[in-house]
């Protein structure tokens, strides 16, 4: 944790370890691996609640815990822009960390893979390697997506590249 802003050191912290080393196919491992990742996934969003510093909602999108969506948002000169947010856990799951997917982003910067993937490879790959298994879903929302939207939101919509909701619905109605 070298080198990391105090606040990042401080939230990181916060969000439980996972100890539990098991994917999807790992059956009741498994089912303790989820129960452990709602429980970081509660901490992480509680804490973010508390310092008025709330900016996603997720939620496991099928019964078996490995299809996950939901919203991201983050705020830029005063205003909301809101995307939606989805990634599925890998077989490999926790050796390899989810791939974050912004679809609405897709195409819109460089940092980014085919289907709204943000790049993660250099920075939070490493990271994720060597905290296997006590990182889980609320780790990679914290050091991966959390980072990614304060670098890339801010030059995407000075750039044009995205427009508020309220910009581009009056430009519509013109």
């Amino acid at each position: 944790m070298e080198g990391w802003d105090p606040t990042t050191k401080s939230t990181l912290t916060q969000i439980p370890l996972l100890s539990v080393k098991a994917g999807p196919r790992d059956g009741g491992a498994w089912t303790q691996r989820l129960k452990e990742e709602y429980k970081a996934l509660i901490a992480y969003t509680s804490m973010n609640k508390a310092k008025d510093n709330d900016w996603f909602r997720i939620s496991a999108a099928n019964p078996e815990g490995t299809r996950w969506t939901g919203k991201c948002w983050y705020i830029h000169n005063l205003l909301k822009y809101e995307f939606d947010l989805q990634f599925d856990i890998p077989v490999t799951y926790p050796a390899t960390a989810p791939e974050l997917e912004l679809p609405q982003l897709d195409g819109k910067t460089q940092k980014m893979y085919r289907g709204g993937k943000i790049c993660l490879t250099v920075h939070f790959k490493p990271l994720w390697a060597k905290n296997c298994p006590r990182f889980g879903i609320a780790h990679a929302l914290c050091l991966g997506l959390a980072p990614w939207l304060a670098a890339e939101i801010p030059i995407l919509v000075d750039s044009g590249m995205i427009k508020h909701k309220d910009d581009a619905s009056s430009s519509n109605e013109s």
